[in-house]
């Protein structure tokens, strides 16, 4: 734990952030940046996992672990913020300490094993093993950036150290759309939110084999847990970067209730 990089902001009820894969806490489009202007009211606690950010490498970032840390830093109690293969790791941190969390939020859930017997998860999953079986070894680093943005139809931008360094971070860790939560026993974590884009802005392509499935995830998981299901128009993966200004909006007054 203590060998986590974890940045704090402000002052007020403790919030704990998870980002997803192949980003970082604070990165600006794929991160919590966005979510910095909520420290006028709250302390944000935005830990990179293992393996991302200024967190020291790992031989292969495992999810479970990363829950270990992450109950760790709910401390006597805070909310809880997972955002796609973060909210699996949120997920199970709250199991690991459901007295500790004050609320729940999931967005874009990457929990597909949840809905697996969806026909539109079960080929998703299909697609992503064979996927990451595909990206070849010895791969360059601007070459696996490139590959990761634009076989979902979007332009590659620059290969900076800090992209390389999450982009190989999320080829070799343990996937989290292969981990298997008890979600039932989530129901006992209120209250719940479940946030999801309505992918109405992204490629078609994308929409079709990402965003349908992690839709599906989403609506499941919030049935599943009793949370309540917001969709954000105008965002595809990231509403909370995308559409920062409805989802800030909805973080600040689900978090003071």
């Amino acid at each position: 734990m203590s060998e986590l990089h974890v940045a704090e902001f402000g002052e007020g009820p403790r919030v704990v952030l998870v980002h997803g894969s192949g980003t970082w806490a604070r990165h600006d489009a794929f991160g919590f940046g966005a979510q910095l202007e909520l420290a006028d009211e709250f302390r944000l606690v935005l830990p990179d996992r293992r393996g991302y950010g200024g967190s020291p490498e790992v031989e292969r970032s495992d999810y479970r672990q990363d829950a270990e840390d992450v109950a760790d830093l709910l401390g006597e109690g805070a909310h809880l913020l997972g955002h796609s293969s973060g909210g699996v790791v949120a997920m199970l941190a709250a199991l690991r300490d459901p007295g500790a969390v004050r609320s729940l939020t999931l967005i874009e859930p990457a929990c597909f094993q949840i809905a697996a017997d969806a026909p539109v998860v079960a080929e998703a999953l299909r697609r992503n093993r064979e996927a990451i079986a595909a990206v070849p070894a010895g791969i360059a680093d601007e070459e696996l950036v490139r590959l990761n943005f634009e076989s979902v139809g979007f332009p590659a931008p620059e290969a900076t150290p800090e992209l390389v360094r999450a982009t190989r971070a999320a080829l070799n860790e343990h996937p989290t759309w292969e981990a298997h939560v008890p979600v039932e026993d989530l129901a006992q974590v209120e209250p719940a939110l479940v946030i999801t884009g309505t992918w109405d802005v992204a490629p078609p392509a994308y929409r079709a084999n990402g965003g349908e499935p992690i839709m599906e995830c989403a609506r499941v998981t919030s049935q599943r847990v009793g949370a309540e299901l917001l969709r954000i128009p105008g965002a595809s993966h990231w509403p909370h970067s995308q559409r920062a200004d409805l989802v800030n909006d909805r973080l600040r007054r689900f978090w003071r209730g």
